[in-house]
């Protein structure tokens, strides 16, 4: 995510607070973040306990950031049976993730600017460890998607509040705790694919059970974090809301960092394009009016493409167990071949973006990532179960276009201001854009009786996908159209 100028590192915070006299810019810390004065986001000595504390709740919210969705994908026949589902309903309860996450992510900012983002996240765990309690126990499909839509909306409020959460305690090392929380949400999200249907087995075959057990690992991630609720001092002050308002959806992009300042200096920091601002400076670039960027071609391009991927995202995990399945393999195997997909995003959320900050132009990655989904895509078509791995670990590349729909957004912008308007747009208009896919492949496999359709359909959104991406990849701003 941007480092936003209101942030500082606890352990320098006062000796940059007397270096800055009142109406003036400090000089940036050493992780590159800078401070104003009035600016509160932190107390100024952190203990190390607290720190630990909250490593420690980063990496169980993170674990649980997906289960909700992974587990269900891997029991949608079960469920599907179990409820008097239809193929459409069943698209329907695939597509309520985005749904949630388009509707609620969008009140995090707000929500924490309220109550603080520590008390909203320790609430999202409460609301997924809520959801997923209940849902088991829903007689019918209503109530079944009302209990999941509260653990999304937890999931919503929780995912866009992470790098806030970084950014307010760990200011020097927010690339390190970025990964950390990364490489546990990529780890939840494949032990829940591969985990699910064996546990089910183990634990008499019943997939209310296999479902519910998930809801003991969410009450172990609100558990770190009700010792930090003590801690207000970040709620309803004017430096945390600068600072949350600049944590939009998805503005944790990698390879971003603030703008540096320091005397007389006019080099851009690295990783930017913002440049730096001097003391004397009458105003810094931060302060300038932020694009309109609904007038920008690029971040019309970036959210198009945003919105695709996502779609084949929760395609992907909706129902691709039930296509291996479907066609022949065991469902314990299924959700193991689900797994495999997901778990391509730990290592590769690492590489794709530092090559992507390398290079001017991004497309030749958006064009490599869709060529190996529609390798995985016709090989789903052709041959399912033969050649079943081959096709997870294509798959798996390929989703990973998420990490790099990230980093265009931190790239495609001079300011970081400008970085949060094209984050919320980007994020806001992706989201929408996926809601119809994983319905609309429920649909097409009940009135179709086959796989053929759907999936062709899968990989024939690879095309516009890389043509959008080749387009927000070019090197050039949204400053630079609006």
């Amino acid at each position: 995510m941007p480092d936003e100028s209101k942030t500082l590192d606890p352990a320098v915070r006062p000796a940059a607070a007397t270096a800055a006299p009142s109406g003036t810019t400090a000089a940036a810390t050493p992780s590159g973040a800078t401070a104003t004065a009035g600016d509160s986001p932190v107390p100024a000595r952190a203990h190390r306990w607290t720190l630990g504390l909250v490593t420690v709740g980063l990496v169980l919210a993170a674990l649980n950031l997906r289960p909700a969705i992974t587990s269900l994908g891997a029991l949608l026949e079960e469920v599907s049976e179990g409820l008097h589902m239809s193929g459409s309903v069943a698209g329907v309860l695939t597509s309520v993730p985005p749904l949630c996450f388009a509707v609620f992510g969008i009140t995090a900012p707000r929500l924490a600017r309220r109550f603080g983002p520590v008390a909203v996240v320790c609430a999202g765990m409460a609301a997924i460890f809520t959801g997923l309690l209940l849902r088991p126990f829903a007689s019918g499909t209503a109530g079944f998607l009302a209990a999941s839509a509260l653990a999304l909306m937890g999931i919503a409020v929780s995912n866009v509040l992470m790098p806030v959460i970084v950014k307010r305690y760990f200011p020097d090392r927010v690339g390190s705790m970025t990964g950390l929380y990364s490489m546990a949400l990529a780890l939840g999200t494949s032990v829940a694919a591969a985990a699910t249907v064996p546990m089910t087995e183990a634990l008499g075959g019943d997939w209310r059970i296999g479902l519910g057990v998930w809801a003991a690992v969410a009450a172990l991630a609100v558990l770190p974090w009700i010792p930090l609720l003590r801690d207000r001092s970040d709620a309803g002050r004017p430096g945390e809301r600068a600072a949350t308002n600049a944590s939009a959806p998805g503005t944790s992009a990698p390879g971003t960092r603030a703008p540096a300042t320091g005397t007389d200096s006019t080099a851009p920091s690295a990783g930017t394009r913002a440049p730096a601002t001097g003391t004397g400076s009458a105003a810094p670039a931060e302060a300038a009016a932020p694009p309109r960027v609904t007038r920008s071609r690029t971040a019309w391009a970036l959210g198009c493409f945003f919105g695709l991927q996502a779609t084949g995202a929760y395609i992907t995990m909706g129902w691709m167990p039930q296509i291996f399945r479907d066609a022949g393999v065991p469902a314990s195997t299924a959700g193991v071949l689900l797994a495999v997909t997901m778990v391509m995003g730990v290592p590769l959320a690492f590489v794709i973006p530092r090559l992507a900050t390398r290079m001017r132009n991004q497309g030749p990655i958006v064009v490599a990532l869709g060529l190996c989904g529609l390798g995985g895509y016709t090989g789903l078509f052709l041959a399912p179960a033969a050649g079943a791995w081959a096709w997870a670990l294509l798959l798996g590349v390929s989703n990973c276009a998420f990490p790099l729909a990230l980093t265009m957004i931190g790239m495609r912008s001079r300011t970081g201001a400008g970085v949060v308007r094209l984050s919320a747009f980007a994020q806001s208009v992706g989201y929408l854009i996926s809601i119809p896919g994983p319905l609309l492949v429920g649909v097409l496999y009940q009135h179709s009786g086959g796989w053929g359709l759907p999936i062709a359909l899968m990989g024939g959104l690879m095309v516009p996908q890389m043509i959008v991406g080749t387009l927000a990849g070019r090197d050039r701003t949204v400053e630079d159209e609006c």
